[in-house]
Formats: structure tokens, sequence, C-alpha cells
């Protein structure tokens, strides 16, 4: 996806210790409107800054319903930390897929939140 940047991006940030979530493993999915089932798009791992480019192709991001899933459990044990969600996920819906969307995850083994940023 080399000169095209991904229209929807992401950001984890461990607010815990107040630094990126690195290394943590998450997946991109679409939700089929007739089904309602989830399709898997993509997987990737967060890298030293937390972020995790190249999510979805411009021509592939179309209106719909989305999910991001964070394995949270994961990344913390890894820390040596236990967490009290074993994975997180955000739905999301589209509805101008011309926009950029960002969706950050601020995370700590206790708590999590997020917005719509852009």
């Amino acid at each position: 996806m080399a000169g095209s940047p991904s229209p929807l991006t992401t950001h984890v940030l461990n607010t815990a210790m107040g630094v990126p979530g690195s290394n943590m493993s998450l997946s991109l999915h679409r939700q089929d409107p007739l089904t309602k089932a989830w399709n898997l798009i993509t997987t990737g791992i967060t890298n030293d800054d937390g972020r995790c480019p190249g999510l979805i192709t411009t021509q592939l991001f179309t209106s719909g319903v989305y999910k991001l899933h964070f394995e949270t459990a994961q990344y913390w044990a890894s820390r040596g930390e236990a967490s009290f969600y074993p994975y997180v996920e955000i739905v999301f819906t589209i509805n101008e897929p011309g926009q950029k969307y960002h969706i950050p995850l601020l995370l700590s083994r206790f708590s999590y939140s997020t917005y719509r940023g852009s």
C-alpha cells in the first residue's frame, strides 16, 4: 500500500505506564450487512509507537459496521501483568468512507476508553 495511507488508523496508549502500547496483536473486521457475521479484513501488531499502519486500503474502505479487536490479555501477560479484560473490541459505523478515521485505544489493566479522532 505504498504511497496510499490507510483511511483508518489506530493508536494504542498504555495509560497505566504512560507509554505506547507496542507489540499488541489486533484485527480489523467488517460486518456483513445481511448475515451480521464478522468478516476478517486484516491482522497486525502495533509498532514501537503503538500504531498499526496499513489497516485497509481506500478502495476496500466502504460504508458499514467495523470492529477493531485488540488482544489485551496477551499484551499485559507479555509484561508480566494480569488484565481484567481478555480483549477489547471497538465497534463503529462508517457512513462517509471518504473521510479519515482515527480510533485510538487508551488502556490500563482495569480500564479502557476510546474516541473518534481524525
